[in-house]
Order: structure tokens, then C-alpha cells, then sequence
């Protein structure tokens, strides 16, 4: 089969490599759409070091079951199912047994640790495959497994809340929108400074007000994301919420954040990470994206255009870039 395959730190090829068989626990997944997210940049330029080498890339990939490994009873060739960042966990740690097996000491992750989904073909364990509504194609639902599920966590982490800001307006923050919108939540983009293209878009989009991360919102937020890598933006954020607000740093990898005085964080302000996610993050993303309905703005790559696909999420584009191996 042909896959996209990263050798080291920037070495990426699309080449012909074995097709994997599913193994006792796992499934065959033909792949029909895989996502791009930032952590794949994050993967290619060495910023998360311990990755396995040669890998596979991709973590948001949507197929078709065309196989079954031994002990497999609840998915089924035929079905179609989406293959997320967490790959796999040993239900068993303290972690796992009380709901947070997105924390597991020896999680596995998918385009990280596991083979992914930039390929003909992906091996997953059945139990963390998630069933694709079908509501949704391939394409359209493949941004969903990882920019909408960290998003989507990101904001429950964030709280019950009316005011949300959210800064960067990627393509996580853009299926936020639509999610707080849904809910009735008022929205805040902050982006980078002058870029007035991205802040009519977020107005466009739903947002209540769009403006320079360097700005005060109109009025103390409840709560704020922060989606950019960017650690600089996170005093910001805190300056930006009201007494008892929540700060959710939402990226995998972050530059440092500098320091900055208590009477940021004093008033009862939170400041949290989010780390993975778990597969009922997954699902309940995937059944509220089929009541909204959610949508995402893509542009499709053959697999052989690979590292093209990666260029343009490196750019910043406002679709968000899917490989499509058939």
C-alpha cells in the first residue's frame, strides 16, 4: 500500500510500504479521508520527540472496517468508523478505572506512537474506533476526531459558561464556534495582531467580536481557550477573564509561557491543560456534530500531495487540509 512516511525530524516520503493485517483486538480500516492536524506538525518538526521512527503520520482518519482480527464482536467489515489521536489504553491504571484514560501512563497514540491513518490502509483496536454518524462523509467528518474532540473538551474543561473567548481561530476554534453558538454561549476571537482577515472571518463564522490577542475583550470573560501554541498569549488570557474565570490551554505543545504577576491568577482564576482525549469525548462530539449539524470548511489532497497537505495547515488556512488516499 502506498503511505506517508516520516523517516526523521522533517524526512517525510509517500511510498509503498507492507499493508498491515489486524492483529487479535484489532481492525483493518480502509481509509477514505485523514485529517491534518497541527500535532502533525508538531511530529515532523521534532517538537514532540519520543514519537516512533519510521511512522506513519495522521489522527484524524475516516474508513470503511475491511477486516477483522480474532475476538472482534462489535465492529464489523462494512462499518465505518473513525480512527482518533488515542489509540489505545490499558484500562486497568488509576487513571483508566476513574473516567480519565486519556492521562494512561502507557497510552498508545495514533500517527505518534501507533501507525496512522496518511495511508491506503490503518490497523486500530476495535475498542477505540468510534462509530462515524451517517450523517456525515468521510471528509467531512474526519476534522471532527481530533480538532473537534480536543475542542469540544476544551470548552467542557472551560465550565458552564456564557462569555468564552477563544484564541486562535484555527480550525478547532472554528467548530467551537459553531458548538457555543449552538448552546447559546457568546463568543470572542482573539487572532494575531492585524489580521483582519481572520477577524472578519470569526465574525462571520459567529463570534460576537473579533479583534488583536493584544486587546481586552468588550467586556471580563467567563472563560477562555487558548489555542495557539503561542505561550505568550496565556497572561493575556488571564487578564481577560473576570474573578473565577478558567483559562484551558487546549495545544499538545505550547512555547514557554512567561511570567507574570499573581494578580493575574489571584481572584480565583483557573488555569488548566487539556491532555488527549478519551474515546467518550469522541462519541459525544460525533453525536452533538449530527444534532448541530457541524461542519468544517476542507480542501482534499491525494496521498501522493501528502506533504502539500501538511504546507497548507502549516499556513494557516481557513480549510482545513484532508488527505484522501483513493
Amino acid at each position: 500500500m502506498r503511505a506517508t512516511v516520516l523517516d526523521a525530524p522533517a524526512r517525510l516520503e509517500v511510498r509503498e510500504v507492507p499493508t498491515p493485517e489486524p492483529a487479535a483486538g484489532q481492525v483493518l480500516v480502509e481509509v477514505a479521508a485523514c485529517a491534518v492536524c497541527r500535532t502533525d506538525l508538531h511530529i515532523i518538526d521534532g517538537d514532540l520527540d519520543r514519537s516512533k521512527l519510521p511512522l506513519i503520520l495522521g489522527h484524524q482518519a475516516v474508513g470503511r472496517i475491511a477486516a477483522v482480527g480474532d475476538g472482534v464482536a462489535d465492529r464489523r467489515p462494512g462499518d465505518i468508523v473513525g480512527v482518533p489521536w488515542l489509540g489505545w489504553a490499558d484500562g486497568t491504571c488509576a487513571f483508566c478505572t476513574s473516567g480519565r484514560e486519556n492521562l494512561c501512563p502507557n497510552g498508545r497514540f495514533t500517527g505518534y506512537d501507533l501507525d496512522g491513518g496518511d495511508a491506503e490502509f490503518i490497523v486500530a483496536d476495535a475498542g477505540f474506533c468510534l462509530v462515524v454518524p451517517p450523517a456525515f462523509e468521510p471528509v467531512a467528518a474526519a476534522p471532527f476526531l481530533c480538532a473537534g474532540a480536543i475542542g469540544y473538551r476544551a470548552m467542557r474543561l472551560a465550565g458552564d459558561v456564557e462569555l468564552l473567548g477563544l484564541y486562535g481561530f484555527g480550525n478547532a476554534a472554528r467548530l467551537v464556534t459553531q458548538i457555543a453558538r449552538f448552546e447559546g454561549r457568546t463568543v470572542f476571537a482573539f487572532t494575531r495582531p492585524g489580521d483582519a482577515e481572520t477577524q472578519r472571518l470569526a465574525v462571520e463564522r459567529g463570534c460576537t467580536w473579533a479583534g488583536d490577542s493584544t486587546e481586552p475583550p468588550p467586556q471580563p470573560l467567563d472563560a477562555a481557550i487558548v489555542f495557539a501554541a503561542a505561550g505568550e498569549l496565556v497572561p493575556l488570557a488571564l487578564a481577560a477573564v473576570a474573578p473565577g474565570g478558567v483559562v484551558v490551554c487546549a495545544e499538545i505543545h505550547m512555547s514557554d509561557i512567561p511570567s507574570f504577576p499573581y494578580g493575574l491568577l489571584w481572584g480565583e482564576r483557573v488555569l488548566r491543560s487539556v491532555a488527549n482525549l478519551t474515546r467518550r469525548d469522541g462519541e459525544q462530539l460525533l453525536e452533538l456534530a449530527a444534532r448541530i449539524p457541524l461542519a468544517a470548511t476542507t480542501r482534499t489532497f491525494p496521498l501522493e500531495r501528502a506533504p502539500e497537505a501538511f504546507e497548507a495547515a502549516r499556513s494557516g488556512s481557513d480549510a482545513t487540509p484532508v488527505i484522501v488516499p483513493g
